[in-house]
């Protein structure tokens, strides 16, 4: 590639020159050359200090993704951000639903379990009344003259509040006739049915076949009782007693 040859004039003025007259031109043209810079084939490289559109804007600002405007952009997420968070924390309808519908099975279902429990506890309860009334009531009629004194406290261990009064105060007479008697009475439950009762008393019909030996007959006759008995539950010893005994057939 060739470079252009630039012409200079030169203007001198000797120092002694006066003011009125003309200086002397030196045109002076420098020799042509025939050196020609050799042509390469390197291409420049690229300097890393080169200033780059952003370090000669530093004013300029990049856009944000989308082409939105940053005051926009804050504007529209601080409005949006409420209303996002309250969809994000509110849950599906389904999900509501699924956990209404758990509640209420678990309610239920404690309901259900609570009124098992304590229907079987009152079960539990009328069953051990009866076999208390039963015992108690075979304990009655069941007596000898060789056992007297063992068979009468038997009766006594069974008994509570009224009935055991009364059967204390009576001791000694029914001790008496059945020792003069010559008395051996075994008694044999038939049925039972259960009167009404809750978890802490009861009142139990007995049904009872007796078989009763003394002087009079000693071969023994049959007899045949209905007897009603309330019993209660004892709060110390948890036992089941007879507060109340009477024959009612």
């Amino acid at each position: 590639m060739q470079v252009p040859h630039r012409r200079r004039t030169v203007v001198r003025r000797p120092l002694n020159q006066p003011d009125g007259e003309t200086p002397v031109v030196d045109d002076q043209t420098p020799a042509e050359t025939d050196e020609t810079p050799a042509e390469t084939d390197e291409t420049p490289i690229a300097d890393d200090e080169t200033p780059t559109a952003d370090d000669e804007a530093p004013a300029r600002k990049k856009a944000p993704a989308g082409g939105k405007r940053p005051g926009k952009t804050a504007k529209a997420t601080k409005e949006a951000g409420p209303a996002a968070s309250r969809q994000r924390r509110r849950p599906p309808l389904v999900v509501v639903c699924l956990t209404g519908a758990l509640v209420a099975a678990l309610a239920a279902a404690g309901i259900t379990g609570y009124q098992w429990y304590s229907q079987r506890s009152v079960d539990q309860a009328h069953q051990e009344a009866m076999a208390a009334a039963r015992q108690t009531t075979v304990n009655f009629v069941s007596v000898s003259a060789a056992t007297v004194d063992r068979d009468l406290k038997r009766v006594t261990d069974g008994a509570t509040g009224e009935f055991k009064d009364e059967f204390t105060r009576g001791a000694p007479q029914v001790r008496a006739a059945v020792v003069e008697n010559n008395v051996d009475s075994r008694g044999t439950v038939l049925r039972t049915g259960l009167v009404s009762g809750d978890g802490d008393s009861a009142v139990v019909l007995v049904a009872v076949d007796a078989t009763v030996k003394n002087v009079n007959a000693p071969q023994g006759r049959q007899s045949h009782y209905r007897i009603q008995v309330e019993v209660s539950k004892d709060a110390k010893s948890g036992r089941w007693l007879v507060s109340k005994l009477q024959f009612v057939g």
